[in-house]
């Protein structure tokens, strides 16, 4: 159904018509992608080797051959506490560029944590709980994902232990909040609760951490617990899946707007908001239905798509996890403590790069200070304060508009805005007072921490 609130339109899905399956677009790729390697062996890794960190639906779900995986009721039950999420016609800022382009955005800050997480938080602790598992333990760097954990965790029974990038930790402590006020504990990282997180301490014992070494903490301590599994919020392929019903309902929702978009624009870190965005329309454009540009737009401070190297590296600092081919900075790469936390990982996720690298979709990487200033248009124009890591596609969207205004292209452009900045305003406060700055990655940082790639 199609309404209006406001100056801009929004397109609805009733209940009935939220999405029923994930889709795993690796059947419909030209080529499949390169597997995980044991870190030991350097051979493709077998389940057998996963099961000390996920349950065997996850691990299925991981290699599946499937196109559609069903979406469990009790995972649609909680889905319906704010799914389907809306897709809105932008008409303000269109307005206020003066771009004859139409920009929509699918807006998943609707959620019970303000962001695109719970999509797969909530089935992540569902099918964990089915298989027994107590515990939980996870990395988050904004705090979005240790958020949307500690809620699944909280619906389904299970503990929920967080390690924080430190940088967010300081900088974003109402997330620290939100966690604990769903029942997790969190600790900031790096930490000297473990082995890997006393190694960095021992060398800076200042760092300001990284998603890195926050995976290696909460991996250490999954994998010492038999009780215990590990949750990842991004990069692997069943977290991905999961994100899909963005894209899935999007579809639907363009048909009632009788549009089609023509570019499709998504922040990227890990992966999984820009892959859950993205997948479906790669379906249809894979079998000729439309033809949009697709965009991953990542910060210029940590530039895996743009800058980094396809490769064989590891997925955490200290090592532990499976050798994964994927657009990296090295493992070790530290990034700046830019305010978009969520975006500040070496790696990008093995199945985007490899989409990359079929040149199936396009990339960019954009600097903070003209994010923020997107989002500052943003809020002033949609009254919606863009969390700061979709500020980064916001960013691209204007971009594209402006170019439109100079052509005189009436282009559509669709956009995930992945959640709001309620609990990110410092970020806003540092652009508003003039104290953020831009952050490049220098030459001599990168070559050193691809140096190390095993």
């Amino acid at each position: 159904m199609t309404g209006t609130g406001g100056a801009r339109t929004k397109y609805l899905l009733d209940e009935s018509e939220m999405p029923t399956t994930w889709y795993n677009v690796i059947p419909d790729l030209p080529e499949a992608p390169p597997p995980p390697l044991h870190p030991g062996t350097r051979e493709p890794i077998g389940p057998d080797d996963l099961a000390p960190l996920f349950p065997q639906a996850l691990i299925a779900q991981e290699v599946t051959g499937d196109r559609y995986v069903d979406i469990p009721g009790e995972v649609l039950d909680v889905y319906r506490l704010w799914r389907p999420s809306p897709l809105y016609r932008a008409r303000r800022l269109e307005k206020a560029l003066g771009t004859p382009a139409r920009i929509y955005y699918k807006y998943e800050g609707v959620s019970p944590v303000g962001s695109h997480k719970p999509n797969t938080a909530v089935p992540q602790a569902f099918y964990n709980a089915e298989e027994g598992v107590t515990r939980l333990t996870t990395e988050t760097g904004a705090g979005q994902w240790g958020s949307a954990l500690a809620f699944a965790c909280a619906t389904f029974g299970l503990e929920c232990e967080v390690w924080q990038v430190r940088a967010s930790y300081d900088q974003k402590p109402y997330r620290k909040l939100m966690m604990e006020t769903f029942g997790a504990t969190v600790h900031p990282s790096p930490s000297e609760l473990t082995d890997s997180g006393r190694a960095v301490l021992t060398v800076d014992p200042g760092s300001t951490g990284s998603l890195g070494i926050a995976i290696s903490e909460a991996v250490e301590m999954a994998a010492a617990d038999p009780e215990a599994r590990y949750a990842l919020g991004s990069v692997l392929n069943h977290v991905l899946l999961h994100q899909t019903i963005i894209g899935e309902e999007a579809l639907k929702q363009f048909e009632l707007a009788g549009d089609t978009p023509d570019v499709v624009v998504g922040c990227t870190g890990g992966g999984s908001n820009f892959g859950g965005l993205v997948f479906p329309f790669l379906r249809e454009k894979l079998a000729g239905r439309m033809s949009p540009v697709l965009r991953a737009v990542e910060p210029a401070a940590c530039p895996s798509l743009t800058r980094g190297r396809y490769a064989y590296d590891f997925g955490d600092t200290a090592g532990l996890t499976p050798l994964l081919k994927m657009h990296t900075l090295g493992h070790d790469f530290i990034p700046d403590p830019i305010h978009a936390g969520g975006l500040r990982y070496h790696g990008m996720s093995p199945l985007l790069s490899h989409i990359y690298e079929l040149g199936l979709i396009e990339a960019e990487a954009v600097q903070q200070k003209e994010c923020f200033a997107a989002g500052v248009r943003f809020a002033r124009t949609e009254g919606i304060i863009p969390a700061p890591e979709p500020t980064h596609a916001l960013a691209a969207c204007i971009q594209e508009a402006l170019r439109c205004k100079e052509s005189g292209e009436e282009k559509v452009i669709l956009t995930a805005l992945c959640g709001h900045a309620h609990l990110d305003l410092p970020a806003y406060d540092a652009y508003l007072s003039g104290k953020m700055s831009d952050n490049e990655l220098p030459d001599a940082a990168l070559a050193a921490s691809l140096g190390a790639l095993p």
